[in-house]
C-alpha cells in the first residue's frame, strides 16, 4: 500500500521574492527553481512508440510534459522561442537520456511559416506525428484596458490563438485515427483576472477551439481535449505575466494553499493522450488546487 501524501504539503508554500525577467523568462533563474519532474516523473510505457511535438515545450508546464513524455516512451519534439535556448537544450537533454528521439526547434510562432515549418521537420524527423500539444502562450499584465495597445492585442492573440490554430491546421493531414491533439487552456477561461483581459480572451478560444475540434475530427478517430491549469509556478509568472506584488503569495488563494509545480500537470497531458483516454474527448481537465470550473 503506497503512502498517503498530503497534497497541502507535497511542495512547500512558495513565497517568491519580487523578480523580474525579461519576456519569455527562463526556468533556470527563477526564484525558486521549478520543479520539472527532472528527478521525480517516472515512466510506464504508456506513449511508446507515439510521436509528439509540443509548442513551449522549453520550459514551465510544456517542459515538464516533454519529459515526462519521453520517459514514457515517446518521441519528442519541442518548439521555443529563440531566446529560450539555454533551457531548451537542458529539455533536449533530459529526452535524450530516455532513449528516444529529441527535436529542438526554434522560431516564433506567431510567424504562420514557423508554425508550419515546425510540422514538417518533427514529421521529417519521426516519421509522422501523433500527438500535437499546443501549449506555447504569451502572458502580460496590463492594469487597465486603456494600457493595453493593439500592438499588444495582437502579439497576444497571435502567440496563442493564431499558433494554435495554424499548428493544428498544419499537423492534421498527418494525424492518423488515435492521434490526439490537446490544448493548453487555463482557469483564467473561466475566472479572469482584472490583470489578464487578453490572455484570458486567448485561453478561452484556445478551449472552445478544442470542443469545436473534437466534435470534428472526432469522426477521423482524432481525440482533442484541453487541459486548464491553475495557478503553476513557472517563467510565464515573473516575466510580465504577473504584478510584482502578487508573485510573493502566488497560488496561495487555492484551497489547497499553495502554487502547483509543473510537474504535477504532467500526468493529465500523458492520460489525455494514453490509451486510458480513449472514449475522452472534447473535455477540459482542470488542474487548479481546488478552485472551481464549470
Amino acid at each position: 500500500m503506497s503512502e498517503l501524501i498530503d497534497p497541502r504539503t507535497k511542495y512547500e508554500k512558495i513565497a517568491p521574492p519580487k523578480q523580474t525577467q525579461p519576456e519569455p523568462g527562463l526556468d533556470s533563474k527563477l526564484e525558486p527553481l521549478a520543479d520539472l519532474g527532472e528527478e521525480s516523473y517516472v515512466g510506464h510505457g504508456r506513449l511508446k512508440g507515439r510521436k509528439a511535438l509540443i509548442t513551449g515545450g522549453d520550459s514551465g508546464l510544456g517542459a515538464a510534459v516533454a519529459i515526462a513524455y519521453a520517459r514514457e516512451g515517446a518521441d519528442v519534439a519541442i518548439s521555443y522561442l529563440p531566446a529560450e535556448e539555454s533551457d531548451a537544450q537542458r529539455i533536449i537533454g533530459f529526452i535524450e537520456k530516455e532513449g528516444v528521439k529529441a527535436l529542438a526547434l526554434p522560431g516564433d510562432l506567431r510567424e504562420k511559416e514557423q508554425c508550419e515549418k515546425i510540422v514538417e521537420e518533427t514529421v521529417k524527423a519521426f516519421g509522422g506525428i501523433d500527438i500535437v500539444i499546443n501549449n506555447a502562450s504569451k502572458q502580460v499584465w496590463h492594469e487597465s484596458i486603456e494600457d493595453l495597445s493593439d500592438e499588444d492585442f495582437d502579439a497576444t492573440m497571435k502567440a496563442n490563438v493564431y499558433a494554435s490554430y495554424r499548428v493544428t491546421r498544419a499537423a492534421v493531414p498527418h494525424l492518423k485515427p488515435g492521434s490526439s491533439i490537446i490544448f493548453t487552456s487555463s482557469i483564467q477561461a473561466y475566472d479572469p483576472s482584472e490583470t489578464l483581459v487578453d490572455y484570458a480572451v486567448t485561453k478561452a478560444a484556445m478551449n472552445t477551439m478544442s470542443k469545436g475540434l473534437a466534435q470534428q475530427l472526432g469522426p477521423r478517430g482524432i481525440r482533442v481535449n484541453a487541459v486548464a491549469p491553475g495557478p503553476f509556478w513557472t517563467p510565464l509568472q515573473p516575466s510580465y505575466g504577473q504584478p510584482q506584488e502578487k508573485l510573493q503569495t502566488f497560488g496561495q488563494d487555492t484551497p489547497l494553499g499553495r502554487a502547483g509545480q509543473p510537474a504535477e500537470i504532467a500526468g493529465a497531458y500523458v492520460y489525455l493522450a494514453s490509451e486510458e483516454a480513449s472514449y475522452v474527448s472534447g473535455e477540459t481537465l482542470g488542474l487548479t488546487g481546488g478552485r472551481p470550473t464549470p
